[in-house]
């Protein structure tokens, strides 16, 4: 079972002022964020090579299952009762 992870927005000021990172703070920005990277690794390949450098891009198995947990926690906020997730069939005669 994963653990629910719990963030609050955070920007971090560097050095130079016209840099700022801002980091999601809520499942829902992390997830578009995630999907964001799926996307990069699926277009532009899981490594690749500027001059002499090779850069990696984070493990997509990594990413699918943070996507499945994020996932998860937006239905969950989305959620009003107990069995929102439930489905009923009802099949008369045969």
């Amino acid at each position: 079972m994963a653990a629910e992870v719990q963030i609050q927005e955070t920007t971090i000021t560097t050095p130079t002022p016209e840099l700022q990172i801002t980091v999601p703070s809520t499942p829902k920005e992390m997830l578009d964020e995630v999907n964001k990277a799926i996307y990069a690794i699926l277009v532009g390949g899981q490594e690749y090579k500027i001059g002499s450098k090779r850069l990696t891009r984070a493990d997509i198995r990594r990413l699918y299952d943070m996507r499945n947990d994020l996932t998860a926690q937006v239905n969950a906020e989305n959620q009003t009762g107990l069995l929102d997730d439930c489905y009923v069939g009802i099949f008369d005669g045969r």
